[in-house]
């Protein structure tokens, strides 16, 4: 009987059961619209700007890293005008890749007055279709974010410091002995070093992959950066903004998180990157070549800070060397005028600090009732060098107008250093110059005072080579560490450099800067001001043979001063004391200007690591000595609330306030004093109870023996004391050849 093909294929077909290989390779598919996005915030426009106004949307998605092509967007018209709607609908591949187009995208400008307006598709339909029946929302229970400067409100007034030893770090109080103790403590904190921000808001420290900020009473992690491999970080002075750096450049991989708080393709290949600290967002990156200049003669190794701020935050700089200065607005991060500052050779720049009497000339307006005054425009200066026929040129600048201040034309110079006082008063410019041979070198220190008509500019001419400058804060006196050394170039092991330490103040009967004091053969090599100015540190640090700790007071004679009497120029410099921390590497005041702490990190040599702390008289207070010990930084505060007549009130009643500060004083030694006098007692009675123990034992083992005990149960044994007395009774001198 012969059976066709067709027949036993439809017997197999009847018999087999397919059911799980198809719901194993089954498709489903997609008919919903969670990959439509309705962008809101376009231009209006007619057909023939249609193609221009595709690719523009495109290319700023793409920008963010949403890949959308021009052909995923749809616009719809309005047939009675014959223009668009302003909004429009993309197609985005994908429901993930339509949520980080609208997480990438929503509230960016689209131009100076557009801004896209991004949302799904099935929200909004899922909003046109919503019950309008209103219902009483439920109320949360409102819990309170601990203060970030909850430090400052401190009962005792201390302040705070962090050490980093070995893989711990410690977050310490400063007090009396009796009040120091930790206020919190982490293991494996840090994976790099620890940081504080500029106003001791926020605690940082570094990670592989970024940068943690923390802060509050609890150190709760307030913030965080991506950043991998980072090693460096700034922050901005009113810690608004944080840059971070890398020596590797950024990798965007398709697995990584995309959003505002990460880093997009357009970001590849850069090492620098700027960060809004409240929201976390990237603002911008730039590559680390741009700050390096083209000019192989001008290349030199990037210096840190990369990025310069202005004092009040609204802009940050770069300088492109030998060719410009580009100047950033925040929080845009947008180019200021859309152009940088062409200087041709430019070298460096810095911004001019803002001191407390814009800030206290603006208070007194307010308290008066006055309209305030125009805020002061931003200055900022920078150097050129000489090329060809060109003198070498100082250059102050205001800005944003861009208006030239002043310039200085300075001729034979090697190199310029540009140190502003910290309240922006003065401007010093250290010009190393080289005679015409270009055998030697001298130095010479070019002085403008910033607050004086036409910014006069005083010059103060030296003979040796300055190491180290440094303006007193909140005054007008600076130090110099100069030298004539012929091993100061090229110094050899176990060689000092031999220095001298030179005190200027500006003389106002002359109105110029006059020599105070030069303290001469040294081997100082560091100059650290109290943050209060008036006193003064002198630091051997570096060296493997000296390590010495010179304070200094340079307003000894205060109270003659103010009692009006006549006092000679310079007599008021008085040594306090001297100290010596072996291997020091760091010194620094703490904010009050009480307490100095050096430090001896392992981060430079292994000998005798660890910290101490002295006070403004040299007298130490407590040393530490600890292995694998890295850094000690003290917490900086902000700037005191309190007027300046606020502060003079305080001053003129200090002798009251400080009454309770010496019934505190000597509370605190009565307890010490009982403490000791109760810790002496405890050893005697110890003492005494061993005694007796002791006493019991012996008349127990003479009874064992049968031995005669005496009545009062002691040993029956007199003890005798032998007391030797000398008397002299005759003293013969004789002289012996």
């Amino acid at each position: 009987m012969a059976v066709s093909n067709s027949t036993l294929h439809h017997t197999f077909d009847d018999e087999l059961d397919f059911t799980d290989i198809e719901s194993k390779y089954h498709v489903d598919l997609d008919d919903g619209l969670d990959n439509v996005i309705v962008a809101d915030g376009i231009p209006i426009i007619d057909k023939s700007k249609l193609e221009k106004l595709l690719a523009k949307i495109a290319k700023e998605f793409t920008r963010k890293g949403a890949a959308i092509k021009p052909d995923d967007i749809f616009v719809p018209w309005d047939n009675a005008s014959g223009k668009s709607k302003g909004f429009i609908f993309i197609d985005a591949g994908s429901a993930d890749a339509a949520a980080f187009a609208i997480s990438a995208m929503h509230g960016h400008p689209f131009d100076s007055k557009h801004t896209f307006l991004l949302n799904r598709f099935t929200d909004i339909e899922q909003y046109a279709n919503m019950d309008e029946t209103y219902v009483e929302p439920k109320t949360e229970d409102y819990h309170p974010k601990e203060h970030l400067r909850a430090w400052l409100a401190d009962s005792l007034g201390r302040d705070q410091y962090v050490t980093y030893r070995g893989d711990d770090v410690e977050i310490h109080w400063h007090g009396k002995s009796s009040q120091c103790e930790i206020a919190y403590s982490k293991k494996n904190w840090t994976e790099l070093y620890a940081s504080w921000s500029p106003l001791g808001t926020y605690f940082a420290t570094l990670f592989r992959q970024g940068v943690r900020l923390w802060g509050g009473p609890s150190w709760e992690p307030q913030q965080r950066f991506a950043h991998p491999l980072v090693k460096l970080i700034d922050f901005s002075p009113a810690e608004n903004y944080v840059v971070t750096w890398s020596h590797d450049p950024i990798a965007v991989h398709p697995n990584l998180p995309q959003g505002p708080e990460f880093f997009s393709p357009e970001d590849e290949g850069n090492n620098i990157a700027i960060w809004d600290i409240k929201s976390g967002h990237l603002l911008r990156t730039f590559p680390t070549s741009l700050l390096e200049g083209e000019d192989p003669l001008v290349k030199k190794q990037m210096q840190w800070p990369a990025l310069k701020w202005s004092a009040d935050d609204k802009f940050v700089a770069r300088v492109t060397p030998g060719q410009q200065i580009s100047v950033y607005e925040l929080p845009s991060m947008g180019l200021h005028d859309k152009k940088s500052l062409k200087i041709e050779g430019v070298v460096d720049f810095e911004w001019c600090p803002h001191g407390d009497k814009d800030k206290d000339d603006t208070d007194k307006a307010a308290k008066s009732g006055k309209a305030p005054k125009k805020a002061k425009e931003n200055m900022l200066a920078y150097w050129t060098p000489e090329v060809a026929n060109q003198p070498a040129r100082v250059t102050l600048l205001e800005f944003p107008s861009r208006r030239i201040l002043r310039q200085k034309n300075l001729f034979n110079v090697t190199e310029c250093k540009l140190y502003w006082q910290n309240h922006g008063d003065f401007l010093c410019v250290k010009v190393d110059r080289h005679t015409k041979t270009k055998k030697s070198i001298f130095c010479n220190l070019e002085i403008f005072r910033v607050r004086e008509k036409d910014f006069p500019v005083e010059v103060v001419e030296l003979k040796d080579t300055v190491t180290d400058f440094s303006w007193e804060p909140k005054g007008e006196r600076f130090a110099i560490v100069s030298s004539s050394d012929p091993n100061l170039g090229n110094p050899g092991p176990g060689i000092t450099i031999k220095t001298d330490i030179s005190f200027y103040q500006l003389d106002r009967a002359k109105n110029d800067f006059k020599l105070l004091r030069i303290l001469a053969s040294r081997t100082s090599n560091t100059i650290r001001w109290s943050p209060r100015g008036r006193h003064v540190v002198l630091a051997t640090v570096g060296s493997s043979t000296k390590s010495e700790l010179e304070f200094w007071d340079l307003d000894f004679n205060s109270e003659e001063r103010r009692e009006g009497q006549a006092v000679e120029w310079g007599a008021g410099i008085q040594h306090l004391g001297s100290a010596d921390h072996y291997g020091v590497t760091d010194v620094e005041w703490d904010p009050s200007g009480r307490y100095l702490a050096t430090s001896a990190s392992a981060w430079r040599h292994t000998l005798e690591n660890g910290y101490a702390i002295w006070d403004f008289r040299g007298q130490e207070i407590e040393k530490h000595i600890l292995d694998r010990f890295k850094q000690f930084i003290w917490r900086p505060r902000p700037r005191s609330l309190l007027t300046k007549e606020q502060q003079r009130q305080i001053r003129r009643n200090l002798k009251e306030y400080s009454r309770a500060f010496d019934e505190e004083d000597a509370a605190e030694e009565s307890n010490v004093s009982a403490e000791l006098i109760a810790h002496r007692k405890r050893l005697v009675d110890e003492w005494n109870a061993w005694r007796a123990r002791c006493k019991r034992d012996i008349a127990d083992e003479k009874r064992s023996r049968g031995q005669r005990l005496d009545s009062g149960g002691g040993d029956g044994e007199k003890e005798e004391i032998e007391e030797w007395i000398d008397d002299v009774i005759e003293q013969i001198e004789e002289e012996v050849d």
